[in-house]
């Protein structure tokens, strides 16, 4: 071998070790990112924006791998934990799901039954009622003769409402007696769980009361309300 041939062996040589050397400080460039970013794991980010209060489905959501570290620690990494949850408030589009997003949705105790009734925007509890919130429910009624005094009822207290729903127009054209005395144009579906007594008093007031409105109860606020107390008129003012 020559000395020419000599060279080409120790440059090829030099060139397989540089080749080696640049492997294995890539290699150790990849070992230290991963040792500080950590291990990948799925999240669920939001397709598109969510109303409050609504069940959430898994078609809402696209799968996400991100380094375990970087997320929160109450980041949703199984849509399981989605079933049978509710939106606590309006959810925007990109955003990652966290367990502190969702609740569940309140549901129906032995005996009870759902029932649903439109509430009037305007006179409600616009915006403050959502699912599991507790409600007394009011009535008032006219007076059957021209001497009978207008009343104003309790028919049902702590009500617990399960599903709040959207803004709706209501019929113009209708003419019934008590549609005509309302001045209302939009209502709210709100459905209650009750028992079947109370859910007959709410279908009454609904299909006979001038006017049906819900009062929120707060917390530590559902003690029974006297006897006495739940029926109103005017005459008790004067």
């Amino acid at each position: 071998m020559n000395s020419r041939q000599r060279r080409g062996v120790i440059l090829l040589v030099l060139s397989v070790l540089a080749a080696f050397g640049a492997f294995a400080g890539v290699l150790s460039v990849i070992r230290d990112v991963n040792s500080k970013v950590g291990p990948e794991v799925a999240a669920y980010k939001l397709k598109g924006d969510i109303a409050p209060y609504k069940e959430l489905s898994a078609d809402q959501f696209e799968k996400v791998e991100m380094p375990e570290r970087w997320l929160s620690d109450n980041a949703v990494t199984d849509l399981r934990q989605i079933r049978g949850k509710i939106a606590v408030t309006e959810l925007r589009k990109g955003s990652l799901l966290q367990s502190d997003m969702i609740v569940r949705r309140p549901e129906l105790s032995p005996g009870q039954q759902e029932i649903a009734i439109m509430i009037d925007a305007a006179t409600g509890v616009a915006g403050k009622i959502t699912p599991g919130s507790t409600v007394n429910i009011y009535a008032t009624f006219k007076g059957e003769t021209d001497t009978a005094k207008d009343q104003s009822k309790v028919i049902v207290e702590s009500a617990k409402v399960i599903d709040v729903g959207k803004l709706t127009a209501l019929d113009p054209d209708r003419d019934d007696d008590r549609s005509s005395r309302r001045t209302q144009t939009e209502a709210v579906p709100i459905t209650f769980a009750l028992d079947t007594a109370d859910a007959q008093r709410v279908a009454y007031a609904e299909s006979f009361a001038t006017h049906v409105r819900l009062a929120l109860v707060g917390q530590g606020g559902d003690a029974a309300i006297p006897r006495g107390d739940r029926t109103y008129t005017l005459d008790e003012d004067k």
